[in-house]
């Protein structure tokens, strides 16, 4: 039970209760595992069966699980002290199958991270998620994001978080909450003091009176835990840009708040230019696919230059800003020695602004990392251009 020796074991004795040959790639993982042990004894493992990554044996996708199989792993793992992070992501588990994944959270003994993003788990196996978290005193991190679990799932799961003090992190995006659901998360959230990740992105609203973005704004004066909250797809407007502002005043802990892809313009942006004038523990603002242009950037910028010593990151990816608010970014950048990272892929980027990118990135005093931006220079018949690098934002 505590090594993948007696982990193999288990899961060869669970199939042969059901009489189910076992999946050759799960073997071949334990049998990896074991191999690996000899060299490099481990007390912790990663048992990862996504159905979208190749597997390492014949390079093709890995066949999809179903819920018959999340009954084995129930029964190989129910005892088990070696495996600490269950990955079962894009596969075919339905509400049967969570079923059981709920057993397994009532009887884990170690599991610490269970991934079951983009399933085919609905409301009823939501709740039932949400049931054996009530009880869980293990698990740190879940997502469920991709999972149409829905209002009454989503409700569930907010109630779960008034009882459970394990959890840390939670991942549910695009997994249709509705306007009653993502209000009572924020409600739970003002009392819950252990949650410190929650990527809640893309519900369905069909307002645009912003209610759900004033019970969030509200809960993160009061949330005295949560460093990392992503709030994308929320259709959140000015208005709604100025309540996070003014309620994240007092917040003392939040580090990463992420905005993008919605409708905040220059108005918006200026709001927060004064949130960062407060120099708040605020390390990461994410504003991509916003409309901030160039007077939200230099209203960003001015506040970076002057006021701001704990931002390290920045990301205003398309958001029509030209070289005016590039430019100004950029001379930021110089005067502020905390921000590392600024990503500006997808505005206009005229000379100026390739120039001033330029002097930044591989100028005589370099200010960032090829690691710590989305673009690199180049110069075509004395031209300075940018190309785009795939770095994180």
């Amino acid at each position: 039970m505590g090594d993948a020796s007696a982990t193999k074991d288990d899961y060869l004795k669970a199939c042969a209760d059901v009489q189910k040959e076992p999946n050759a790639e799960l073997l071949a993982i334990f049998n990896t595992a074991i191999d690996d042990s000899f060299t490099e004894p481990c007390n912790e493992f990663y048992l990862k069966l996504n159905g979208n990554k190749r597997n390492e044996w014949n390079e093709m996708y890995r066949k999809r699980l179903v819920d018959e199989d999340v009954d084995i792993l129930y029964k190989t793992l129910k005892p088990n002290t070696f495996v600490v992070l269950l990955d079962l992501g894009y596969n075919n588990i339905g509400d049967k199958g969570a079923m059981i994944l709920d057993q397994l959270l009532q009887e884990t003994l170690v599991l610490q991270t269970l991934v079951l993003s983009y399933n085919d788990i609905g409301p009823e196996g939501g709740e039932a998620i949400a049931k054996g978290l009530q009880v869980n005193e293990t698990l740190r991190e879940l997502k469920l994001n991709g999972n149409k679990i829905g209002n009454k799932g989503g409700m569930a799961i907010a109630g779960t978080l008034q009882v459970n003090t394990v959890l840390e992190e939670l991942d549910i995006s695009e997994v249709d909450l509705k306007t009653e659901s993502v209000i009572a998360m924020a409600t739970v959230l003002n009392y819950n003091n252990t949650l410190k990740v929650l990527v809640m992105n893309r519900p369905l609203l069909f307002s645009h009176q912003e209610e759900t973005t004033v019970h969030i704004a509200r809960m993160l004066k009061v949330n005295i835990r949560l460093k990392e909250i992503h709030l994308t797809h929320y259709d959140i407007r000015d208005f709604g840009a100025e309540r996070i502002k003014e309620n994240l005043y007092e917040n003392l802990t939040l580090t990463h708040l992420n905005l993008s892809s919605n409708n905040i313009t220059r108005d918006g942006a200026k709001q927060l230019a004064i949130l960062l004038k407060k120099n708040t523990p605020l390390e990461v603002l994410n504003l991509a696919y916003n409309r901030i242009e160039d007077d939200g950037a230099v209203a960003i910028a001015e506040a970076l230059a002057s006021y701001n010593t704990n931002l390290t990151t920045l990301v205003v990816c398309s958001n029509n800003i030209a070289s005016q608010g590039l430019c100004a970014i950029a001379k930021a950048m110089k005067l502020n020695i905390s921000l590392r990272g600024v990503y500006i892929w997808g505005n206009n980027l005229e000379e100026p602004a390739c120039r001033a990118f330029q002097d930044l990135i591989s100028g005589s005093v370099p200010r960032m990392e090829p690691n710590e931006t989305d673009v690199q220079p180049y110069v075509v018949d004395g031209v300075v251009y940018l190309s785009h690098l795939n770095n994180p934002y």
